[in-house]
């Protein structure tokens, strides 16, 4: 007897495979981006905007302090 998850899994096919974001390559530090993610183009790179602040500090040397 199998597994009730393989069972549907057999009938129905793997859940969400429809529903995934579209891939829309790479950021400048090598993470996904998907449908929906806010970037940043700076000099032909793509950057999440999730990572603008550590683009800023790693590439430019910027520093983030609190006043």
């Amino acid at each position: 007897m199998d597994h009730p998850m393989i069972t549907q899994t057999e009938r129905t096919g793997y859940p969400n495979m429809i529903a995934q974001p579209e891939h829309n390559g790479t950021d400048f530090f090598g993470d996904e981006v998907l449908d929906g993610d806010e970037i940043v183009e700076y000099d032909g790179e793509l950057i999440l905007k999730d990572n603008l602040e550590r683009y800023l500090v790693e590439e430019f040397g910027f520093k983030f302090k609190t006043a």
